[in-house]
């Protein structure tokens, strides 16, 4: 675990995640939900392939979360400029300012994750590597090894 903030915005993305399955669900079964999938046909290999960029966030891997911000930017974004535009040309209704929501929501927490990964100073400038640290940034093994060989003055005889 690298920091909280990442573990976070991964619980809110599945948390979405969730809720575009049920929509997702609901449209398909023909159940009235007040979110309805902006396209069918993209939802679920969207859904799918979200599924696997959320679980790169906590591991701090830049390439799926710009995978995840370029998809849903790229199917929420339509949605949002439309509804945005609804809703200054006095044409909006209940059902505009719900999916204005969902759909900001959709390309908030993407860009929350990208900041988050390319913010992080400790990323780049102190790489952890369980394998070696042990070793050479282990300062008490270094110490007992200098102190053992200190005190092995053998006499000659």
């Amino acid at each position: 675990m690298k920091s909280l903030t990442s573990w976070l915005i991964a619980i809110f993305a599945f948390m979405y995640w969730g809720f575009r399955v049920v929509v997702a669900v609901t449209s398909t079964m023909g159940i009235d939900f007040a979110v309805t999938p902006l396209n069918s046909s993209w939802e679920v290999p969207l859904l799918f392939i979200t599924f696997i960029c959320i679980c790169f966030i906590p591991k701090r891997k830049l390439i799926p979360v710009l995978i995840y911000l370029i998809l849903h930017g790229g199917y929420y974004g339509v949605d949002l400029y439309n509804n945005i535009m609804a809703i200054i040309n006095n044409e909006a209704i209940l059902s505009s300012y719900v999916s204005l929501l969902s759909s900001l929501i959709g390309i908030a927490i993407p860009l929350f994750a990208l900041f988050d990964i390319l913010l992080d100073k400790n990323r780049t400038a102190h790489p952890k590597d369980k394998k070696t640290d042990w070793f050479y940034k282990n300062e008490q093994y270094d110490r007992k090894l200098d102190e053992r060989a200190d005190k092995n003055n053998y006499r000659t005889l």
